[in-house]
Parts: structure tokens; C-alpha cells; sequence
């Protein structure tokens, strides 16, 4: 099989690999596309803990081409269109026996990040897989494979907003317009809410609008909490989700939020610089602050449902689609900062 090898950073190398052997619990899957997360990027350019060499590419999908003698054909058969469940849990841990594998105490010290004796990462970026059955989740065969490749970031934006307790007709700030703040726009007009969307980026204001937020403003321009108090009867946003990565927006995010509110901190900080915080304000304004990472299991199997039903439309957040081959060129074009959604396809 073919992959995409990280020898160390910005050394990059197409590589022929022995094909995976299946197990009887397992079906061989045959990768098709894989989106390009800002974690690839990091691993590109050695911003990671994590140790090389490395395959990455966490955001896949594809179809299943064998299956192994004890995986049930009711389920699984060669043909269908699958994805597969990324995050390494040991099913055995207080977090993945209370439903939360995204916490397992496990993931960071499996092979998928730091392995000292072979290759670490998702595999993602070969165009063989194998997989255990009970990893897997399935999709109609109608539904393409590109659509099928938003499966994890869909289904971490469902972790984040179903731990948000929302009502209707409540304010919900998106601070970042980027792929994961324009998920939250798709999902959160599900949810009933009026959205308001914080983003310096002109077009990604524009095309957050047209996929439903009522407000979009610049936060580099005025006083953003003022716009957002101005907004909001002055009171400040029920929810805000920060899907940015700066500490300094961290502060903003909090600054956005009413009494009584939610602010959920989406992405990892990068740098991970400590960000001052108000307690007496969290303290006397019952202000919540809470942290959301990766998908869950159930978050995943909804993320199937959403994308399969056709309930939203993640096609606009799609900028371009690379061959393997041009890996360096799609990592490249996804460090641009007014990019969307760069894929591989295989």
C-alpha cells in the first residue's frame, strides 16, 4: 500500500508499505479522502510532541474491501462506505466506562501519538486500513466520500454543543469563522438559537452569514464586547464558543459572555500561554467556563446521521482537494490563514 511517511519535520516521503493484515474481527478498509486538520500541519512542521516518523490523517473515509470471518454481514460487508472511529481507548478506564472515551487515560501514551519503536500516528494517510467492526460506523452509498471525510470534525462540534445546555431563542456567539466555528453555525441552526458570529476575515463573514448567522462583525474594528452587549440588550452572549487557538481571544471569549453564561474553550491554545481570569466575576456572576475536545463515540455515530440525512451541508467549507502525491503542496495551501477545508484524496 501507498502512504504518506513524516521521516521528522517537513521531511516527507510517498512510501510503499506491506499491506495490512486483517484479523477475523476486522475488515480491510480502502482510504479514499482525508481532510487535513491543523494538527497535521503541526506534525508538518514540527510543532508536536508527538514522535516521528509518523502517518497521520485523522479525518478519513472510505469503503471496505475485505472482512475478516467473525465480523457479522449484517453490519459490515464488502462495499460499504465507512469511517472509522479515531481515538485510541482502552475500553477499560473510569472515563470510557461513563460514556466519555474522548478522556480515556490512554490516548496520549498509545502508538497513535508517541510510539519509540516503530511509526506513531492515525494512519489515515495510507490508502489501506485495518479496522476493527466495532470501530466502525456506516453510511449510505449516495453519500460521497468527501461529505463522509467531515465525519470527526462534525462530530467533535456535536460534543461541543450538545455539553452546552441551549435554549431556544437564546444568543450564541462563534468566536472564528474557520472550519470548526463554521460547523458550530450548521449545527447551532438546529438548535434554535440566534447566532453571532466574531471573525476578522470578510469572506468567511460573508459565507458565515449565508450558512445562518444573523450577526457576523470584525472583531479587530471598535469595541467587540461592546458590539456584542449592543447586540444582546446588553447583557452579553448565553453561549460562546471560542474556536480559536490564541489565549489572548480565551479572554475575550469570557469577556463575551453574560451572567449566568457558558463560555466553551473549543480549541487547544497554541502557544498554551496562561490566560488571566476574573474568578470574582465567574464567582459572583455565576459565569461557566468549560473545555470540549474530540468526539465521542455517540457524537460520532451522530455525526453519521447528520451528514447522511443530508441535515446540513458541509460542502461550502470545502476549499480544494489534493492527490496524495501532492501532499507538501496541500499542507502548504492549508497554512494559508483565509483557507477552509484542504482533503487528500487516495
Amino acid at each position: 500500500m501507498k502512504g504518506i511517511l513524516e521521516k521528522g519535520p517537513k521531511e516527507i516521503e510517498i512510501t510503499d508499505f506491506d499491506d495490512p493484515k486483517i484479523k477475523d474481527d476486522e475488515v480491510l478498509m480502502k482510504i479514499h479522502n482525508v481532510g487535513l486538520c491543523q494538527n497535521d500541519v503541526r506534525d508538518y512542521t514540527g510543532d508536536t510532541a508527538w514522535t516521528y516518523p509518523r502517518v497521520g490523517g485523522h479525518e478519513f473515509s472510505g469503503e471496505i474491501v475485505a472482512v475478516g470471518k467473525n465480523v457479522n454481514s449484517e453490519h459490515f460487508k464488502v462495499g460499504d462506505h465507512v469511517v472509522k472511529y479515531i481515538l485510541p481507548n482502552c475500553g477499560e478506564c473510569y472515563y470510557c466506562k461513563i460514556g466519555r472515551p474522548n478522556l480515556c487515560t490512554e490516548i496520549y501514551s498509545s502508538p497513535t501519538f508517541r510510539n519509540d519503536h516503530g511509526i506513531s500516528g492515525f494512519w489515515g494517510m495510507a490508502n489501506l486500513m485495518a479496522v476493527k467492526s466495532t470501530d466502525l460506523f456506516k453510511y449510505p452509498k449516495e453519500t460521497s466520500f468527501v461529505d463522509m471525510a467531515f465525519t470527526e470534525p462534525v462530530g467533535c462540534v456535536i460534543n461541543s454543543i450538545e455539553r452546552a445546555d441551549i435554549k431556544f431563542g437564546q444568543d450564541v456567539v462563534i468566536i472564528g469563522g474557520g472550519v470548526m466555528g463554521l460547523i458550530h453555525v450548521l449545527l447551532l441552526k438546529l438548535q434554535g438559537c440566534r447566532i453571532i458570529v466574531s471573525e476578522p476575515n470578510a469572506e468567511r463573514r460573508q459565507l458565515a452569514e449565508k450558512l445562518g448567522a444573523e450577526f457576523t462583525l470584525d472583531p479587530t474594528e471598535g469595541n467587540p464586547v461592546q458590539k456584542i452587549k449592543d447586540l444582546t440588550d446588553g447583557k452579553g452572549a448565553d453561549v460562546v464558543f471560542d474556536t480559536t487557538a490564541v489565549p489572548a481571544i480565551a479572554k475575550q471569549a469570557i469577556d463575551f459572555t453574560a451572567n449566568g453564561g457558558q463560555t466553551f474553550m473549543f480549541s487547544s491554545m497554541h502557544p498554551d500561554d496562561p490566560v488571566p481570569v476574573d474568578l470574582g466575576a465567574v464567582h459572583s456572576h455565576e459565569k461557566f467556563i468549560k473545555g470540549t475536545v474530540s468526539p465521542t463515540r455517540t457524537t460520532y455515530y451522530e455525526a453519521t446521521q447528520i451528514i447522511g440525512k443530508k441535515l446540513i451541508n458541509v460542502r461550502p467549507l470545502l476549499a480544494k482537494v489534493f492527490a496524495y502525491k501532492d501532499y507538501v503542496d496541500a499542507v502548504k495551501y492549508a497554512m494559508r490563514p483565509d483557507t477552509l477545508k484542504t482533503m487528500i484524496e487516495f
